[in-house]
């Protein structure tokens, strides 16, 4: 059994933050985004051992030194996905698929990792309007979903609704309704290689909904389950086999 504790990478690209827009940043996440976040990870994960990265940090924060000693990444992300190098994506990409965990929130549907492992636009319907979002479990036997409520609301979100264009997930977790009408593939897990990744959309920056003490549980849910403890991390490669005639009996 493996002990080691699950280190977790929170990356953050820092805008809303560093520009002051929305205004209610400062009050609802003084620590940025990225704060609320790990803190949420190293409340409810025993153990877990955090570090922040944002996008102006040489190398995004995402050094081969760096993601090398994460088992997670945590990635949110709204108005500079563009910014993002296209080399700090490749190689977060082959970490995913060499076995790293990946964590993406909200507006990081969006973002070039997430677009580069699922093969879609990844887009979908929105409207900011800042009403209550239902989110109703339906794999309630997933790990992701343990200790969490069904349903439970958050007061004021952004709408997100279908139709979004990603691939059928692995698993569907969660599904959000709002008030009217429109629902949504809120919570849905895939594998990548060896990598697993987890998108849950609950996070506007607008709203302090990483302080739901429901979202907050489901971040450290996601870590878990995304964290494989015990793996070495190696991409996948494909190798002829060995020549000489096949025998289904190995004879």
């Amino acid at each position: 059994m493996n002990d080691a504790p699950v280190r977790v990478t929170v990356w953050n690209e820092n805008v809303h933050e560093s520009t002051g827009n929305p205004p209610s940043m400062a009050q609802d996440y003084p620590d940025g985004l990225h704060g609320a976040i790990a803190q949420a990870v190293a409340e409810l994960v025993p153990g877990a051992q955090t570090r922040t990265a944002v996008l102006s940090d040489p190398e995004h924060g995402l050094s081969e030194e760096v993601l090398a000693q994460t088992d997670v990444l945590m990635w949110w992300g709204h108005v500079a996905h563009g910014d993002v190098a296209d080399e700090v994506v490749d190689r977060v990409q082959r970490h995913v698929l060499a076995g790293m965990g990946l964590v993406v929130l909200h507006s990081g549907h969006f973002s070039k990792i997430l677009i580069r492992l699922l093969g879609t636009t990844c887009s979908l319907a929105w409207r900011n309007e800042g009403k209550r979002e239902v989110v109703w479990t339906v794999a309630t036997a997933h790990p992701i979903a343990a200790g969490v409520p069904n349903p439970f609301v958050i007061e004021q979100q952004e709408m997100y609704g279908e139709p979004f264009d990603v691939p059928a997930p692995d698993e569907l977790i969660f599904i959000s309704a709002f008030p009217d009408g429109e629902v949504f593939r809120s919570g849905m897990t895939y594998l990548r290689g060896r990598g697993r990744i987890f998108y849950f959309s609950p996070g506007d920056q607008e709203y302090p909904v990483y302080h739901h003490p429901q979202v907050r549980r489901i971040l450290a849910n996601g870590v878990r389950w995304a964290h494989q403890p015990g793996l070495e991390r190696a991409v996948p490669a494909v190798t002829n086999p060995a020549t000489g005639p096949f025998s289904p009996s190995g004879d």
